[in-house]
Order: C-alpha cells, then sequence, then structure tokens
C-alpha cells in the first residue's frame, strides 16, 4: 500500500485525495484530462500551482495502476 503524503499544500490535497477522486470516474482519455478532473474534486494546483508535475505523476502512477491503494 502507498504511503499517503501532502501533494498540495495550498489545498491539503492528499496522495489519497487524488486517488479518490480518480476513482470517482474511470474512464480517462490521457493524464491531462484526469489532472482537469481531479482538479475540479479536490482544487489541487489552484493556489500557488507548485505542486502541477507532483500531482500528474500521482495521476500517472495511479492510471498505469503501479500504486495500490
Amino acid at each position: 500500500m502507498k504511503d499517503n503524503y501532502t501533494i498540495c499544500n495550498c489545498k491539503q490535497v492528499s496522495f489519497y485525495d487524488v486517488a479518490d477522486a480518480l476513482a470517482k470516474h474511470k474512464n480517462f482519455k490521457d493524464v491531462l484530462e484526469a489532472f482537469e478532473n481531479v482538479q475540479k474534486v479536490t482544487h489541487c494546483s489552484t493556489g500557488c500551482g507548485g505542486c502541477h508535475d507532483k500531482v500528474l505523476d500521482a495521476i500517472s502512477e495511479l492510471l498505469m495502476g503501479s500504486e495500490k491503494l
């Protein structure tokens, strides 16, 4: 199981929050579409934007199935 950690400090969004947002909508064409959905649900990367790449990395891990919760 992946350890939970904070991805977005501005909005207090964790890895598990990103995973939960993805679980609600399973069919994505690409990572950017998934990012937009996660952003709508969690509001991550809408503050300073410094977490943008971390959010994309987490989404990629989750969509590729390399991380199981």
